[in-house]
């Protein structure tokens, strides 16, 4: 992804997280039992720290030109469709079994993360 992508796909998921942020509060709030609504607000929170983290990226490409930061991008994209995206259908149909995919979204934060620890490693001093 480019620079300019990251960027798009970051300010994105910061909108969707404040949206779903305020949904859950106001809209869910009443419908959800408490365990649910938990699940919603991670869903949130992790999708709003790791836009945050899109940003972050988008800004170190031109300072860290490595294959492993291009990569990082998309792969944190991908964590939060498979982490926040399971634990809102998760919340909202209260179907337990896609608490499957919610950890191979939390392993694609991760990788993403090992990615820019290596992109600024390898780089020159």
């Amino acid at each position: 992804m480019t620079e300019r992508q990251l960027i798009i796909a970051a300010a994105l998921n910061m909108l969707i997280g404040v949206a779903a942020g305020a949904f859950g509060a106001h809209a869910l709030k009443m419908r959800l039992p408490p365990d649910l609504l938990a699940v919603w607000q991670t869903a949130v929170l992790y999708q709003m720290l790791h836009a945050l983290g899109l940003f972050a990226i988008a800004l170190l490409l031109p300072r860290f030109a490595s294959p492993a930061l291009t990569w990082a991008g998309p792969v944190m994209l991908a964590g939060i469709v498979l982490f926040s995206g399971s634990l809102y259908v998760l919340a909202l149909s209260g179907i337990r079994i896609l608490g499957a995919v919610t950890p191979l979204g939390g392993v694609a934060f991760m990788a993403a993360w090992v990615m820019v620890i290596v992109a600024a490693w390898r780089s020159p001093a």
